[in-house]
C-alpha cells in the first residue's frame, strides 16, 4: 500500500484532493502530528507559472494535517468528515511551495470543547517555519453529520 492509499483510509478524500504525503510521527498523549508533503508537478494545485504551489494551499495542507490527527484521537476505523471553521493569523514567509521540495506540517491541539483549534506551522527542509496559523475546526460524531449534510 502506497501513502496516498494509506491516507485515504484516514482521511475523507478522495484522490487527487489528498495533498499531503505522508504522516511522520504523532502523539496523541502530547497532542500533535507531523506530516510532509513534496511538491512535485503533478500534484494538485501545482502552478507552471509560479513552478510550485500558491503559499494559500498551506492552510489546506494544515487542514489535512488536522484530519489525521482527529482520526488517530478518536480511534475510528474510517475517516470522518470535519468543517473547518475558520484560520487566524495565517502568516507566510513565501509566496509558494517550491518545486522538488519537501515541507513539514506540525499541528499541536490548544483548545477542546466542541470545537477544536490548533496552533499550525509549516517549515521547509532546512527547518525554518515558512508559515503558521491558528486553525478552528469542528468534527461531530457521524451519524449526527448525516442530517447536515443530507438536509
Amino acid at each position: 500500500m502506497n501513502n496516498k492509499e494509506y491516507l485515504s483510509k484516514i482521511l475523507p478524500h478522495k484522490e487527487p484532493m489528498i495533498l499531503i504525503d505522508d504522516i511522520i510521527d504523532y502523539s496523541i498523549e502530547e497532542q500533535w502530528l507531523k506530516s510532509c508533503v513534496t511538491i512535485v508537478q503533478d500534484c494538485m494545485f501545482f502552478s507552471k507559472e509560479l513552478n510550485g504551489v500558491d503559499s494559500a494551499v498551506g492552510i489546506e495542507y494544515m487542514a489535512q494535517t488536522i484530519g489525521c490527527y482527529a482520526y488517530f484521537k478518536k480511534k475510528k476505523q474510517k475517516p470522518q468528515i470535519g468543517f473547518l471553521l475558520g484560520t487566524r493569523l495565517y502568516n507566510n514567509s513565501i509566496k509558494k511551495f517550491e518545486l522538488g521540495k519537501t515541507y513539514y506540517i506540525l499541528v499541536k491541539e490548544i483548545f477542546v470543547a466542541e470545537i477544536y483549534s490548533f496552533e499550525c506551522f509549516i517549515y521547509n527542509d532546512k527547518d525554518e517555519e515558512v508559515a503558521s496559523a491558528t486553525i478552528s475546526v469542528y468534527q461531530n460524531e457521524e451519524e449526527d453529520m448525516k442530517g447536515i449534510l443530507n438536509g
